[in-house]
């Protein structure tokens, strides 16, 4: 495991140098949520009451759903940095996002629940190599690929980020720093979204550099 941790290190150290030359893009530009659009379960509530944005941060109240980019994206590094302002809860990231028409759409999601951050979710029938089900058991209906170290995250109220980078379909994640998880999806590219699931979450700093 240690050399794994450490070949899987020093790559993402050669991407980001490489990425460093790239352009990097602010899909949330502190102002408003103009670059997304935004699913609730059941249109319980307007979009408007479930996603806002104060002083500089999304806040997202907990209604199930999500907001997503309106734009697809394939090769890239995303950096997203989210906390509990009140207490630890649920939510995730989703990736590779294919039709984004229900909570829990074909897609991959990198868990934010407290606790668990950095585990793999694959959502709406969606696959990961590394996910092994038991021979005879039933497929979940969320199948979880768990994360690879204890959790790195931080207490409530502060900061964490979220490093994920996104090449050919394989998805590797770090938190804070901490190598957690990789995963090899046979998707390459899809919208990128922000769960809402349970209570009060906020992210902040949410950009995305392609190679």
């Amino acid at each position: 495991m240690k050399k794994k941790v450490f070949v899987l290190s020093a790559l993402f150290v050669a991407f980001s140098l490489n990425l460093s030359a790239q352009k990097t893009e602010k899909l949330f530009n502190g102002k408003d949520l103009s670059n997304w659009s935004f699913v609730v379960d059941k249109n319980s509530k307007p979009a408007e009451q479930v996603y806002s944005v104060k002083d500089g941060v999304i806040c997202i109240e907990g209604t199930l759903g999500y907001m997503y980019t309106k734009e697809k994206y394939g090769d890239y590094k995303l950096h997203v940095e989210w906390r509990w302002p009140n207490e630890p809860n649920n939510s995730g990231i989703f990736l590779l996002i294919d039709e984004p028409n229900n909570p829990f759409p074909n897609g991959i999601e990198c868990q934010l629940q407290a606790g668990n951050a950095g585990d793999f979710v694959c959502l709406g029938g969606s696959d990961l190599f590394e996910f092994h089900q038991r021979p005879g058991t039933e497929r979940p209906t969320f199948p979880v690929v768990k994360k690879a170290n204890a959790s790195s995250e931080k207490e409530i109220g502060e900061w964490n980020e979220a490093n994920i980078w996104v090449k050919d379909g394989t998805i590797t994640v770090y938190i804070n720093g901490v190598y957690q998880n990789t995963g090899t999806n046979k998707v390459k590219s899809g919208h990128i979204g922000l769960q809402s699931e349970g209570k009060d979450i906020q992210f902040r700093n949410v950009t995305v550099t392609r190679w």
